[in-house]
């Protein structure tokens, strides 16, 4: 899971493209916002989820704002039109992690870095690859931001300079670095520079006066929210840094606590955890344990990163050690858990019922003079439950009924709607086959429901087929047009006048009809098969048209199985529904062989 994490987010922040960093920022965002977490946490829960469910960390985040912001227009569209290829993925060795994790209670400013080379084996770029949370560049990004961005974005005045010479010399020696100081921006550094597995680790020095040392150590300590401290077994003596006071809410003229005062405050359930961290020290191995503490009233969970000088037989003579408060860091986790949680419930409530009310044939089904095929796809990236719907079924008076619609939104308010919609166009028709009038009475219904939901909106298009005379009459609102093939050419359907349901309390919508020969076939579909945010809807459509024509070219005489196996790809973004309807006769063969 390290290296797969490690991977994950090379990816991520070796793109630099703004629609996808915008998208993951905005996720981040929308769930810091839910949790009450900070947004690195959010961002790092993200990455997480994107290795865990193994999926491009841009498609989890857009499922998180759909889920989360399901309200706004989606984040990105047509993205095959402004982003270019993704860049070539750079691989992280599995302790890039842990160095990361030293990194991140680090003060001051330093990096570790990896080198770009071009063809003569010259360094030509370094790329950030884990970074102190103090690093910072002009623009403002700082810490874990600049992880997989190159130096030259931000300084390419060093490439030219006497240090980038110096720093191909540490890679190709290992012969380690100091450099400068050197003027830079506001201020004098140096900068020392080592070589670490094939990488240089770096570590920035701001020269100021020494009346101001004090006060940068301090920033830094409140800024990273950490403390430390050390303890000479020899003198017995006992140091601790302002920051390490402040977390313990202890008056500085107390001195640091004892070993008792210490432990009167520990959570008792966390015993294990301080007996293995205690077990691993003896072991002469770095301590790296966060437990919790019972501090005026309220707990917080400190991290402590502890190791020793000792002597030749392994005895400590002193142990230094930094504590970070992290309780921020872990309430957030804690939260951002539990809307994961919560989210998930939903999904699978939401999907329970849509399976409960939406039920898919496995195979075609067969009405008066019509052979119908059902394909439902879901979204394509987690399986998100929607509001799309079919509805086929004969009327009394012998003609067929066939509907497709689309609510808006994705989860349980979306599924319910669906229902309700569903089932009132199923006793609507006891009154009226009428499409124009159905539709009427639908949008009156949405209408009524948009009190308790106002952001509703929904699409339809409905369609009765006399078998007698072999003719469709149909109505639309607000929905795409239906799509006929005849002797072997696709064309979509001019739509007759038809709003949304639900836009206009007394809308009125009209009807089209076409006769339906033999050999036609008549598809309805929901907007999921022709929106794609990689592209526009005239190319959607193109792509269907074409699918339907090979369709019908490849299989005359079945072209239901052959139609629905071309449009098995699911849209990462939307539901699907698709509803195809070919006229039965004598020759017409049972298609369960071809429709899976």
């Amino acid at each position: 899971m390290g290296q797969a994490y490690a991977e994950a987010v090379s990816r991520l922040r070796a793109a630099p493209d703004e629609p996808d960093r915008v998208t993951v920022e905005r996720a981040a965002g929308l769930l810091a916002g839910r949790a009450h977490c900070r947004i690195a946490d959010a961002h790092r829960h993200l990455m997480r989820m994107a290795v865990e469910q193994r999926r491009d960390l841009v498609e989890v985040a857009a499922a998180v704002i759909r889920r989360l912001d399901t309200q706004d227009e989606p984040v990105i569209s047509n993205l095959s039109d402004i982003v270019p290829p993704p860049p070539q993925v750079r691989r992280f060795e599995p302790w890039i992690a842990m160095v990361q994790r030293v990194l991140d209670i680090s003060p001051g400013m330093a990096a570790f870095m990896t080198p770009e080379r071009d063809e003569k084996g010259h360094l030509a770029d370094l790329v950030w690859a884990a970074v102190s949370p103090a690093a910072t560049v002009a623009n403002g990004l700082r810490g874990v931001q600049l992880i997989g961005r190159r130096l030259s974005e931000y300084f390419p005045d060093v490439i030219a300079s006497d240090r980038w010479e110096a720093y191909q010399n540490v890679l190709d020696s290992g012969n380690p670095a100091a450099l400068g100081p050197f003027p830079h921006l506001d201020g004098l550094y140096s900068v020392r520079a080592h070589r670490l597995g094939q990488g240089l680790l770096l570590n920035w020095t701001r020269h100021v006066a020494a009346d101001g040392e004090s006060d940068r150590v301090s920033s830094t300590e409140r800024l990273a929210n950490l403390g430390w401290g050390d303890w000479d077994l020899v003198s017995g003596e006992i140091y601790w840094s302002d920051q390490l006071y402040r977390i313990y809410e202890r008056d500085p003229r107390l001195g640091p606590m004892s070993r008792e005062e210490s432990d009167a405050l520990a959570v008792a359930e966390d015993a294990p955890l301080r007996e293995a961290a205690t077990a691993a020290f003896r072991r002469n191995e770095r301590v790296d344990v966060t437990t919790r503490v019972r501090i005026a009233g309220r707990v917080k969970h400190l991290r402590s990163v502890v190791d020793a000088i000792r002597d030749a037989e392994g005895q400590p003579l002193r142990i230094f050690g930094i504590v970070q408060d992290v309780t921020e860091q872990e309430d957030g986790a804690r939260r951002l858990a539990e809307v994961e949680r919560l989210l998930a419930d939903e999904h699978e409530l939401a999907g329970r019922l849509q399976r409960i009310i939406l039920p898919i044939p496995k195979g075609p089904i067969e009405l008066p003079g019509l052979k119908v095929a059902v394909r439902y796809l879901p979204a394509g990236q987690e399986g998100l439950v929607g509001g799309d719907w079919y509805h086929a079924a004969e009327l009394r008076d012998g003609s067929v009924l066939l509907a497709v619609g689309d609510v808006a939104g994705h989860g349980t308010p979306a599924a319910t709607t669906m229902a309700q919609l569903r089932h009132a166009l199923r006793a609507l028709a006891v009154t009226t086959t009428d499409p124009a009038r159905l539709l009427r009475d639908l949008n009156r219904l949405t209408w009524d429901l948009q009190r308790d939901n106002p952001e509703l909106s929904a699409t339809a298009v409905v369609a009765r087929y006399d078998p007698l005379c072999r003719r469709i009459v149909w109505a639309q609102a607000g929905h795409p047009p239906p799509l006929l093939s005849r002797g072997g050419r696709t064309t979509p359907l001019a739509r007759p006048k038809g709003p949304m349901l639900g836009v206009l309390d007394d809308a009125e919508y009209q009807t089209a009809s076409l006769d339906f020969r033999i050999g036609d076939l008549f598809m309805l579909y929901t907007d999921g098969l022709v929106e794609h945010r990689r592209r526009g809807v005239d190319d959607g459509l193109a792509s269907v048209i074409t699918a339907m024509d090979e369709a019908v070219a490849a299989s005359p005489q079945q072209p239901l199985g052959r139609l629905l196996s071309r449009l098995r790809q699911a849209n990462p973004d939307d539901d699907t529904c698709i509803l195809a309807v070919r006229a039965v006769t004598g020759e017409t063969r049972d298609l369960r062989h071809y429709v899976s």
